[in-house]
């Protein structure tokens, strides 16, 4: 405790930038500060809450002013849930930091500089672009400062929405979410309407006990909607509930549930059941159909996936003749986006359903040079997968956000592609990677994509050519 008491407060600190994860930066007797929710120009009061040899990090006890770069928020829960964390920037500027991050990432891990200046593709829209959603029930409700402030008890503190950062436990009764397009925000909130009404339980994350779990959304361009409601126990009342979101929401494309007991909420080992309508919906990018089960991973922003595979495919120069090797395959779509322009194209990836997910998408839009692996990449990238397989004369890999391991690193020097388009949502393990590579390759070419506006992250494709 003494340690804490020590740590300092500093006064008027001027925010001077935004750095890696999106925390703001400012700097005092040459240590760099890090800070959440201020911007750059904001004058504040920190209080420092850890500190190393090189850095501290502090969070905003006192503003002294704004800076002229804020803007309001236009979400009544900003600031209070996980999501959206940089509305207070304006579009331009969260753009602008996100390529200033992929820059720096780039410059200061890779060591190499941006070789062409490639603006950040915005998003469009930068409201209701995600295709999917997940929101937890919780008895235990995140009650507001003012809310906290009342000596007088609730009726309840049921919840329907999204975690609060860092409180596994917590969570935001969302009215309104601009995250996606309706039925969202109705859907939501009719079920947790008449689960009050019916007095249902919510779940308690401490205790695994309660009914009521998870709801999950999905949707696509093409106006289909999928939910997909999870419970902890079977119930009548869970059918009931079933039919009376049929009943107010006629046009849904999917309804299922899942009873699912465990203290997790991950649902890929778990059955999911059909109540009504089909069991997948469908997106289309181009002229493919790509379908999409309840446990499929798909782009989440699909109008920006669209321009990140259009500039991958760009980036890859396919002429029609190459063997193209798509790591990290998932369920295939970067893989058949391409097949068009490939003669042969190979997918790898670790998830069985997933594989099977991209022969599916294969087969509906007709295509026939694509051959799909499931496996650990590291096991399965190997000189005997590469002679049966042949030799690839362009790689993509679109790794986790941790990054290839190092033996792919290794077996793609050792094979020597002509080209590797390298997307990633990470531009720091990027760069890392991109330095392993920088013996046998230079960076030609990088394109930053906005996939999900009013947060930090961003999308980057890079394309690498043998030296």
């Amino acid at each position: 405790m003494g340690r804490r008491k020590n740590l300092p407060l500093l006064e008027k600190i001027t925010i001077e930038n935004i750095g890696a994860e999106g925390k703001s930066i400012a700097r005092v007797d040459s240590i760099v500060v890090f800070v959440k929710d201020a911007v750059p120009g904001d004058v504040v009061d920190l209080q420092v809450f850890r500190k190393k040899g090189r850095y501290m990090e502090a969070r905003v006890v006192k503003y002294h002013s704004y800076s002229d770069q804020r803007t309001d928020p236009f979400c009544d829960h900003f600031g209070v849930c996980g999501g959206c964390k940089w509305q207070h920037l304006p579009y331009n500027r969260q753009l602008h930091y996100k390529e200033q991050q992929v820059v720096d990432a780039f410059r200061h891990i890779a060591g190499v500089e941006i070789p062409e200046a490639m603006p950040i593709l915005a998003s469009d829209p930068i409201t209701q672009y995600r295709n999917k959603l997940e929101y937890t029930f919780s008895n235990h409700r995140w009650l507001l400062d003012h809310e906290a402030a009342l000596e007088t008890p609730f009726e309840h503190t049921n919840a329907v929405g999204l975690h609060v950062p860092g409180r596994f436990d917590k969570v935001v009764d969302i009215q309104t979410c601009h995250l996606q397009s309706e039925p969202t925000n109705s859907l939501r909130n009719y079920l947790r309407e008449i689960a009050l009404e019916k007095k249902l339980t919510f779940y308690d994350h401490r205790t695994n006990e309660g009914l009521l779990r998870n709801l999950i959304i999905r949707t696509s361009t093409l106006g289909e909607v999928m939910v997909i409601l999870s419970v902890q126990f079977d119930e009548p009342v869970v059918y009931e509930l079933l039919d009376a979101i049929k009943e107010r929401f006629p046009d849904l494309t999917s309804l299922m549930y899942v009873i699912n007991p465990k203290k997790n909420e991950t649902l890929y080992d778990q059955d999911i059941i059909t109540w009504s309508g089909r069991d997948h919906i469908f997106e289309q990018l181009e002229e493919l159909k790509f379908k999409i089960g309840p446990k499929s991973f798909f782009q989440t922003n699909s109008y920006q996936a669209l321009r990140l595979y259009q500039v991958a495919r760009d980036f890859a120069g396919l002429k029609g003749d190459e063997v193209l090797y798509d790591l990290y395959t998932g369920t295939g779509t970067i893989a058949n986006f391409m097949a068009g322009r490939a003669r042969s194209v190979v997918g790898i990836e670790s998830v069985p359903e997933s594989i099977e997910d991209a022969k599916v998408n294969s087969e509906i839009n007709g295509i026939g040079n694509t051959h799909f692996f499931a496996g650990d990449m590291k096991d399965i990238f190997t000189d005997s997968f590469i002679a049966e397989n042949g030799r690839p004369d362009v790689i993509i890999t679109d790794p986790p956000r941790t990054g290839m391991h190092t033996k792919v690193v290794e077996q793609i020097l050792k094979i020597a592609p002509e080209r590797i388009v390298y997307v990633s949502c990470n531009p720091a393990t990027q760069a890392r990677d991109v330095e392993l590579l920088a013996s046998s390759y230079r960076v030609t070419k990088i394109q930053p994509v906005d996939m999900f506006p009013h947060t930090h992250h961003v999308e980057n494709v890079a394309l690498l050519e043998a030296i």
